[in-house]
């Protein structure tokens, strides 16, 4: 299961293994310190026992010979042979090597004195210390000098560095091991979420119901929610495909019937007749398509202006376009326009599409008693309203779920079902909303549309 340029749980892998991989190198130099200044105590230590060895020896023997066991010591004390030099009262050779290293620290005290000089070109740990004794006839101090080779206490610390470090690494390297495999499993379950979502297709867009961790429970919604969405809008574009097929199929069909029988059609006044019933059938099926297209433009939110316009005056303009064509069929026609600009935030021809809409759904569903239709703009709580009534078959609210939904119609008429639910998507569109009002007598539906505050944008409501 990847995610990027590398794969999840090498991610995981690296995230948690950095952090220790910079502690245990922190840890490593820390020990090699610790391992350093143990070596000096431990080595300073033999070395100060090699010293009080030899001033024993020195002191019972009368500086004529060491006792074994300090010739064992001081031949491999601490990993490291010991040279040693003692000068007995008035500083006379006794013992020992010839030179010890120079140096130029002075010894006060009876004391161990330690410190760093050359010995045969290589640096040294010198001890120096004296006491009080008596070699034969003379009493005073006596001074041992003990030395050991500097390399021998490195090589010390570092076997014991690296005794340190080979430990730390076999500790990192069993950890290593443990957290690949334990995220290994730990994401086991995302990759059975991997398994459920690879196993979907267009045709099985079921929920997922996988286990999954808290962590990515907001993505299985969120994956399911969208899963829901796309299987939702897949069969609306089936429904609506079906639908378009089913009501394109009568239009296409009766342009090709008038079609065929025009030629044989003698009679000028028949054939003018047929011919205007042609053109009639053409116009219609062009209408329902450009209302077909623009449902799913609609469906899908695209508008193509986005101004500020007054409703009135787009209402005005409509109503004034129409008017003739509402009055050719003997029908009353009037509009009532609010004084006061009703300012909205839009696309002024979606807006005027819908009002067209709903004055031609007045026209082809009033049914026989209808003979009149009147439009008015008017503002309430803050939005502009638009309401075309009518005298005709009429209305209810009960009606609004039919009335709203694509190719639906409470009655047979000469409508292709399809411009109320355009009315429902412009208002959506625009964040408004559109209304079956209670009537006594014929339809009442009404437009509504949030109005753009001065010097703000439009209060747009859902819903």
């Amino acid at each position: 299961m990847t995610s990027g340029p590398m794969s999840l749980r090498l991610r995981l892998f690296l995230l948690i293994l950095t952090p220790l991989l910079l502690v245990s190198i922190l840890l490593g130099f820390w020990r090699f310190a610790v391992a350093q200044s143990t070596a000096e105590e431990l080595f300073d230590r033999g070395l100060l026992a090699a010293a009080l060895a030899i001033s024993r020896d020195v002191a019972i023997s009368e500086g004529d010979a060491l006792s074994p066991r300090t010739r064992a010591l001081i031949s491999d004390a601490g990993g490291g042979e010991v040279f040693y030099h003692v000068t007995g009262p008035g500083g006379i050779y006794v013992t020992g090597y010839a030179y010890p290293p120079s140096s130029r620290m002075s010894v006060e005290g009876d004391g161990p004195h330690y410190m760093i000089a050359e010995y045969r070109d290589e640096p040294v740990r010198v001890l120096r210390m004296s006491e009080t004794t008596t070699i034969g006839t003379m009493t005073g101090k006596t001074v041992v000098t003990a030395w050991q080779r500097i390399r021998e206490r490195e090589i010390f610390a570092q076997a014991l560095a690296l005794r340190a470090a080979a430990l730390i690494l076999a500790l990192m390297a069993t950890l290593a091991v443990v957290v690949w495999f334990g995220v290994q499993m730990g994401l086991r379950p995302l990759n059975n979420l991997h398994d459920a979502i690879q196993r979907r297709s267009p045709d099985d867009l079921r929920r997922i119901k996988r286990p999954v961790p808290s962590e990515v429970s907001g993505i299985v919604q969120t994956l399911n929610r969208l899963l829901g969405e796309v299987d939702h809008s897949i069969k609306a574009h089936q429904a609506f495909i079906s639908d378009a097929a089913h009501q394109l199929r009568n239009p296409a069909a009766a342009l090709l019937s008038l079609a065929e029988t025009l030629p044989d059609v003698r009679d000028a006044t028949q054939k003018s007749r047929r011919e205007q019933e042609l053109i009639g059938a053409a116009r219609n099926s062009a209408r329902l398509a450009e209302q077909l297209l623009s449902l799913e433009r609609l469906r899908y939110g695209k508008q193509q202006n986005d101004e500020t316009f007054d409703l009135g005056e787009v209402a005005e303009t409509l109503c004034s376009d129409m008017g003739s064509e509402v009055l050719s069929r003997d029908l009353g026609f009037g509009f009532d326009r609010y004084p006061s600009p009703l300012p909205v935030r839009g696309d002024p021809i979606l807006v005027g599409e819908a009002i067209k809409n709903l004055i031609d759904n007045a026209i082809q569903h009033g049914g026989p008693d209808l003979s009149e239709i009147s439009v008015r703009t008017s503002l309430a709580n803050g939005q502009a309203v638009i309401e075309v009534c009518d005298d005709g078959r009429g209305l209810s609210p009960g009606d609004s779920e039919t009335a709203f939904r694509r190719f639906g119609q409470l009655a047979p008429g000469e409508g292709t079902g399809l411009g109320l639910s355009i009315v429902n998507e412009v208002a959506k569109l625009h964040g408004g909303e559109v209304h079956i009002e209670p009537s006594d007598h014929g339809a009442r539906l009404t437009l509504r549309l949030p109005l753009r505050q001065e010097g703000g944008p439009a209060k747009r409501r859902t819903g």
